[in-house]
């Protein structure tokens, strides 16, 4: 059988290696310089004021959560359309997760469900960047301001995208991002928290680092070995290996954006006469960062179930997968909120159908053109 080929991996390249080497044989491993250049390097690429570099995209959305306070009996509208860390951040908190459906053609969280969500106890609406394609942020900020509320951007699928010129990180009042090693870049573990308010900066840094007002560097620069513990906080911390990794991925990540764009665009016009499968649709005001290429089948024209068509794939070495079940429909959520089938129909109806095809700078057009020959194969 050929090399198997995954939905999505990392690159790391001498560069790299070199970056992490230099801070191995540094006097600082974790929370020296290395993560406020990682910091400033991802101000500058977001536009946003202030960057916070943390242990994963789940802490960012965490440290999210507990920075505009939420808490017990506090609601927060969520797509059902994304990872569970989304949601799973809010119940960290004490607060409940209320789920609002998707657009059937983007798969984004749509403002008319979101507008039909909100109650007395909303606190907060996250929109999820799904597939790395920004949400609709200007009708998402019309409804959050008119009801004083804040709007939170999951952005861990779509660093590098731009929604009107405007990039991802700085679209919301605070924004998480994701390193992990199928994103568009990596620290292997690692996330970020973006925002332009100092306040919700100085909330998140305490909250990385145990709710302690100042950490070690800070402390040796200082030259003091005073701190104080104000407020309930976590290990959230990132090193400087990571933050060194990071910084280096950073640099390339314009030239790996275009390169999942070509892939998108190779996709899409081997699709366009192949009515048996429909690509999600591209807001026309986006620049799509293509963390996932999902497409959606019609299993009527096709004679065959999602599963079959997966499995067939598979055999093939080709590492499709399904991005996601709907957060409401797993059995957490079902007991402790009694949600279930009927919540979110829209999103219920394109969990049945999509299938998410690789997609990653390192690909080839031979891969590519295998992707959708074998897809074509299954299909027929």
């Amino acid at each position: 059988m050929r090399s198997y080929l995954p939905y999505g991996r990392q690159w790391v390249d001498e560069d790299d290696i070199q970056a992490v080497e230099k801070v191995l044989r540094s006097d600082w491993l974790t929370t020296g310089p290395m993560v406020e250049s990682f910091e400033k390097a991802l101000t500058a690429h977001t536009g946003a004021k202030f960057a916070v570099a943390v242990s994963s995209g789940t802490a960012a959305l965490h440290a999210i959560m507990h920075t505009i306070g939420i808490k017990p009996g506090d609601e927060v509208i969520v797509p059902s359309m994304t990872f569970v860390a989304t949601s799973n951040a809010v119940v960290f908190q004490g607060g409940k997760p209320v789920f609002a459906d998707v657009d059937p053609e983007t798969l984004l969280i749509d403002p008319k469900s979101v507008e039909e969500k909100i109650t007395p106890r909303t606190k907060a609406i996250v929109a999820v960047d799904y597939a790395g394609q920004p949400c609709d942020y200007d009708s998402l900020r019309k409804i959050a301001d008119r009801h004083g509320i804040s709007l939170v951007a999951d952005a861990c699928h779509a660093l590098g995208a731009e929604y009107k010129n405007k990039k991802v990180g700085s679209l919301a009042d605070l924004s998480a991002l994701s390193f992990h090693p199928v994103k568009h870049i990596t620290t292997g573990e690692g996330g970020a928290i973006t925002t332009d308010n100092p306040k919700f900066n100085e909330r998140v840094r305490m909250f990385r680092n145990h709710g302690i007002s100042m950490d070690y560097r800070q402390r040796d620069k200082k030259g003091t070995w005073y701190y104080e513990m104000v407020d309930l906080g976590y290990n959230y911390r990132l090193t400087d290996i990571q933050c060194a990794l990071g910084l280096s991925q950073l640099k390339k990540l314009p030239g790996w954006i275009r390169r999942r764009q070509e892939i998108a665009k190779e996709y899409g016009a081997s699709f366009e006469k192949f009515s048996a499968v429909k690509p999600l649709t591209r807001s026309p005001h986006v620049s799509h960062a293509y963390h996932l290429y999902v497409i959606k089948l019609d299993l009527e024209k096709l004679g065959k179930d999602r599963a079959t068509i997966f499995s067939a794939l598979r055999k093939q070495g080709i590492g499709v997968n399904v991005h996601y079940i709907p957060v409401h429909l797993h059995p957490f959520y079902r007991e402790r909120y009694k949600t279930g089938p009927g919540l979110c129909p829209v999103a219920e109806a394109a969990y049945e159908r999509i299938l998410s095809l690789p997609i990653f700078p390192a690909m080839s057009n031979e891969d590519v053109k295998r992707v959708v020959t074998a897809l074509k194969k299954v299909a027929d």
